[in-house]
């Protein structure tokens, strides 16, 4: 089983910094002969932007089953990992926001955070809950096929947090470790919920880890539940 023993205090020296804010638009797309409504479509702000319970303020999420929620409050999305996807698709222009991320992150590596960490971000206060599990939609932001397959591949899902203390977060503001969990990262679990060996220890310790998206949690007992 593969626990990061990262403490708070070594957390610290890795610099994460917010790049820039993101909301979108609701757009209706044509697709396959087929409409489809999608918040995927943020983009860089040039303000603060509100972090809220179950969203963030002013910015649309239209499938409210897989995004938003309590425990899906926000998503974060690496700066870093850009230049990964820019290599894979380098006619495609990426700004800001391509994931859907409303945070894009300098410095944030989903295999240095675990579920459960707890984050200042401005004047919120998050945790981080899960990975991003993608859908078609990055196919049409991107306008190609094959997303879902890359971005399961490039082991560069995002992070997920749920907003323990709502606040305003701007472009420039640090993202700083408040309280460190000892438990699976965001990476490994994101791992656990495609790979296709079973790992007992740690498939156990991520369906009890009570700071874990609950569905998340069922994605998980969903695949793994009759062996566990």
């Amino acid at each position: 089983m593969s626990i990061s023993l990262l403490t708070a205090n070594s957390l610290k020296s890795i610099r994460m910094k917010i790049i820039s804010t993101n909301i979108g638009e609701a757009r209706t797309i044509l697709w396959h002969g087929k409409e489809v409504k999608t918040g995927i479509f943020k983009f860089s702000v040039d303000k603060p932007i509100h972090l809220g319970t179950e969203d963030v303020d002013n910015d649309h999420v239209i499938d409210r089953k897989y995004h938003g929620g309590v425990d899906k409050a926000c998503y974060l999305y690496s700066a870093d990992h850009y230049k990964y996807w820019k290599k894979l698709h380098p006619k495609v222009k990426m700004p800001w926001g391509m994931f859907g991320e409303n945070l894009t992150v300098e410095g944030l590596h989903e295999g240095k955070i675990n579920i459960g960490d707890i984050f200042k971000i401005g004047s919120a206060t998050v945790q981080a809950t899960q990975p991003r599990q993608p859908c078609y939609k990055l196919d049409i932001r991107f306008e190609a096929s094959g997303l879902v397959k890359q971005f399961i591949d490039s082991g560069f899902p995002g992070v997920y947090v749920r907003v323990l203390e709502q606040g305003s977060v701007s472009a420039g503001d640090t993202m700083d470790i408040i309280e460190r969990q000892n438990t699976l990262s965001v990476q490994k679990v994101f791992e656990l919920i495609y790979t296709k060996e079973f790992e007992k220890d740690a498939l156990k310790a991520a369906v009890n880890n009570s700071f874990i998206a609950e569905s998340c949690k069922k994605d998980l007992l969903k695949k793994w539940g009759d062996k566990l």
